[in-house]
């Protein structure tokens, strides 16, 4: 068990945003659905979902719509290759809204950054020409293209 997960405050959707979740990303699951007890507030129905997504776990919880999701918080989801990055780009954003450098927010509001897992490591390296370079690169787009990073790195 993890000692700290996310827990994710939606208005009335949170098992409909878990399942979604779950089919979007290998290696995930719904663990458990909690319905509200009588004595707890607001409408009967699911309280909170537990789930994993690729190994992560995760809860949501139905609370109303006291609080909103923002871009102050997001999820980055690490791709190994352009496939993986153009899957979940279109799965994360259908519904929801596009930005820039690869991030984007889902149908229910939550944010994510769909990159590859190598720009990390390139981001930190040694060679400022070559990561100004790739910064240029990726602020010019939307959902993250490998072969355009890599162009604008190797100069």
């Amino acid at each position: 068990m993890q000692t700290i997960h996310p827990f994710l405050w939606f208005d009335n959707q949170a098992e409909e945003a878990a399942n979604f979740y779950v089919s979007v990303f290998r290696n995930s699951r719904i663990d458990k659905v909690v319905r509200k007890p009588e004595a707890a507030p607001g409408p009967a129905g699911v309280m909170i979902v537990s789930f994993h997504l690729d190994g992560q776990e995760f809860a949501a919880l139905n609370g109303g719509p006291i609080f909103k999701f923002n871009e102050s918080i997001s999820f980055v989801a690490n791709c190994e290759d352009q496939v993986e990055i153009d899957r979940l780009w279109d799965a994360l954003s259908a519904g929801g809204q596009k930005s820039r450098c690869g991030w984007l927010k889902d149908r229910f509001g939550v944010s994510w950054q769909v990159v590859p897992s190598s720009w990390a490591g390139r981001m930190a390296g040694s060679d400022p020409e070559k990561i100004n370079r790739a910064m240029q690169a990726i602020m010019l787009m939307d959902k993250l293209d490998i072969a355009k990073i890599d162009a604008a790195y190797a100069g």
